[in-house]
């Protein structure tokens, strides 16, 4: 499709001397270390491992790094790597009830079973830039509090006691989790799928679609039912021992929506859900996911299918950051011949334009 440029090689080679240098920056500083961009960068580092699908805070640093703080490029680097591991089965489904919670709020219940937890966030501050940051000044020691045990119930519990809210979407006994990394993308896609793709979906993308649903682009009106961040234990079934492992603990963010819902031929009126769930501390992607996930179940809820954001293969076919950089930028190599044939074509046809051009004006004056 291209052809090779000639002196490519050096060129390239010089471009990657070049970029490193960039990387390293005023060599008077000390260089930035991976523990401080994991510690002092916690929420880049995780939208990085959510849209790489790899949780790993220390190769995502490392790929922040590599890519000079470009999000797109080090989630591409991250899930390039993520292709090169071994893949030896499934853990169990997270039971986020016996989430050791962090943080945990609700817009639809003040004084909620277990309380609210406000957490790390930024809700509540100014906005205003922080001049003391611009030095290396003490940070007060936070209050904390001994860690609570036990199932913490959800919001949807408390509607779902009462029959308000839909059952929890238990999928059928026959069916089997697909896996979007090893499968090819078919439509229409199974709810599973669709949570995946939206999980290592474009944040900006989603945030977007999102905002597109509260302003009328798909009828939606949601509330916040609960949004918890916290670590939840990963288990695995190993065969041999005949009992599940612990892992570890990863730390996520999980949301979900409650939205009206007047019913149909077939359901009562009733709230239906909409979920998001993230790797690590990630409140705006997790929420933007919730909604989407709710446009997108339209068509099962017998609900018109009028906005972008309820079109099932236009979100997902375009969610994805990485595929559609790459097709945007491939937009920068050679296209050579291809624009040696448009240019033919753009001259050709002005040429036959300009001749009916004249033909018509000789017609006209002949008529004259």
């Amino acid at each position: 499709m291209y052809v090779a440029v000639k002196g490519g090689e050096a060129a390239i080679a010089n471009a990657h001397r070049l970029l490193a240098d960039r990387r390293r920056g005023d060599r008077s500083l000390p260089a930035i270390g991976i523990e401080q961009i994991v510690a002092q960068l916690a929420l880049a580092v995780d939208r990085v491992m959510a849209e790489a699908s790899l949780f790993d805070r220390t190769l995502a640093a490392l790929a922040i790094r590599q890519s000079r703080g470009d999000m797109i490029e080090a989630i591409f680097l991250l899930r390039a790597y993520r292709t090169t591991l071994p893949r030896f089965g499934y853990s169990r489904p997270l039971d986020t009830a016996d989430m050791m919670i962090e943080r945990r709020i609700s817009a639809t219940y003040k004084d909620l079973p277990g309380g609210q937890l406000l957490g790390p966030t930024f809700d509540y501050t100014h906005r205003l830039l922080d001049p003391s940051l611009l030095s290396d000044e003490a940070v007060e020691t936070p209050a904390l509090r001994a860690a609570e045990t036990g199932r913490v119930m959800r919001v949807s519990e408390i509607l779902g006691e009462e029959g308000l809210i839909e059952a929890d979407g238990d999928m059928p006994e026959d069916h089997e989790i697909g896996d979007l990394t090893r499968e090819p993308m078919e439509f229409p896609m199974t709810r599973d799928l669709r949570l995946q793709a939206l999980a290592r979906g474009d944040e900006g993308f989603l945030l977007a679609l999102g905002y597109s649903t509260q302003r009328g682009y798909g009828r939606n009106h949601p509330f916040t039912g609960e949004i918890r961040i916290g670590d939840v234990e990963v288990e695995f079934d190993v065969p041999e021992l005949g009992f599940a492992v612990s892992l570890g603990t990863i730390q996520i963010t999980e949301c979900q929506m409650v939205n009206q819902f007047k019913g149909s031929a077939k359901a009562p009126p009733q709230f239906t859900r909409g979920y998001g769930l993230v790797f690590g501390q990630s409140e705006r992607k997790a929420m933007a996911m919730a909604l989407v996930d709710r446009a997108l179940r339209a068509e099962e809820l017998g609900e018109d299918i009028t906005a972008p954001a309820q079109d099932e293969e236009f979100v997902i076919s375009h969610s994805d950051n990485v595929q559609a950089t790459g097709f945007v930028e491939h937009l920068k190599l050679p296209h050579y011949v291809d624009f040696q044939a448009e240019l033919d074509l753009v001259r050709r046809m002005r040429r036959e334009f300009e001749a009916a051009r004249n033909g018509g004006e000789d017609m006209k004056e002949a008529a004259e």
